[in-house]
């Protein structure tokens, strides 16, 4: 390999310096354009500063494009001052000539071919299972141009729906795991699925309408028991209605944690009282006839009533029948009043 002089490094170095110049300014500009149209101001503002932060660091590479043009090399030669190759100027030596001496010529050997031709495999595009897709409940058609970020993941997030501790290689006993991911231009109502691969096999998947916003943040997350945490490479994978958006890796290391027995309760005969009906005959009675006690009519007594005679009312003389003159009063004559009826006052008896 060649040695690279002084001036061919500077030469490189400030081409290298003006690309990196061109890339931060494409970069940047492309970054402050697509952050207008953003709806969310935190996301807004964090792709406007690193749009600018691309401009300023250009700006640096800038300077430094310019010191080495200008100066690098003058420095390198004040340090590293240049001294004179020398230079052999070949002569000429007469070889011998060799006479040529006939060789043995080589057998040709079998070459062996391998029977097996190793084929490179089709890595398949992901797609929702039959069996999953059948639950699809959403009739809203989603947006194709929604974006969603690689997946991140933590055994934790915060409250404002980021991974704590984020990893990729996570040790038993793993506990419940967040798939996080931010997203732009989701639908509302739409159907969305998260699917969670270890290996070939389906372990969980989630399938719903999306009830989030239009962008922001989100999750998806799965909590087995400890014991259904196998060691091995998982996969989580994305999907609005039928197309992929996300797919994310993570690996669980060590033995899951085995599942304590369950004690099996063991059915024990209890045994039961059962009742014996013991029925008692009820007593004889005999009847004993008891003459009735006759309770002799009390003896009546007659009393003797003596009568109580009234005397007779004195009659009173009628008045002589004596004309009167025509036109004259009549005068009421007295009322003849009857004998009383003797009264017979009963005796009680004893």
């Amino acid at each position: 390999m060649p040695d690279l002089d002084i001036r061919s490094f500077v030469q490189v170095a400030f081409f290298l310096s003006v690309l990196g110049v061109l890339v931060l300014l494409w970069l940047g500009v492309r970054a402050i354009r697509s952050a207008r149209h953003l709806k969310f101001f935190r996301m807004r503002r964090d792709r406007m500063m690193r749009g600018w932060r691309a401009i300023f660091f250009s700006v640096l590479l800038i300077l430094v494009a310019f010191f080495i043009n200008r100066f690098a090399e003058p420095i390198a030669y004040y340090y590293f001052p240049p001294t004179a190759t020398v230079t052999t100027t070949p002569t000429i030596t007469l070889t011998p000539t060799i006479s040529l001496t006939p060789t043995i010529s080589l057998t040709p050997t079998i070459t062996n071919t391998p029977s097996v031709t190793d084929t490179p495999t089709i890595t398949p595009t992901p797609f929702i299972p039959l069996g999953v897709e059948v639950l699809f409940e959403s009739t809203v058609t989603p947006v194709p141009g929604a974006v969603f970020s690689p997946l991140v993941f933590a055994q934790e997030i915060d409250d404002n729906l980021q991974p704590v501790n984020p990893a990729e290689t996570f040790a038993n006993p793993v506990g419940q795991m967040y798939a996080t991911f931010n997203y732009d231009g989701m639908t509302v109502g739409a159907q969305w699925t998260a699917l969670w691969w270890r290996g070939n096999d389906l372990v969980h998947f989630e399938t719903k309408p999306w009830d989030g916003g239009t962008g922001g943040y989100g999750y998806s997350d799965w909590n087995p028991p400890p014991e259904e945490w196998l060691t091995g490479t998982y996969q989580v994978q994305i999907f609005i209605g039928t197309e992929w958006k996300s797919v994310g890796f993570f690996v669980v290391t060590g033995e899951p944690p085995t599942p304590l027995p369950t004690d099996t309760p063991t059915a024990t005969a209890t045994a039961t009282a059962t009742r014996t009906a013991t029925r008692t005959p009820w007593p004889t009675i005999t009847l004993t006839p008891v003459p009735p006690t006759r309770t002799p009519w009390p003896t009546l007594t007659p009393t003797p009533v003596t009568p109580t005679r009234t005397p007779w009312p004195t009659v009173t003389p009628v008045p002589t029948l004596t004309r009167r003159p025509t036109g004259t009063p009549i005068t009421p004559t007295a009322t003849i009043t009857r004998w009383p009826t003797p009264t017979r006052t009963p005796t009680p008896r004893p």
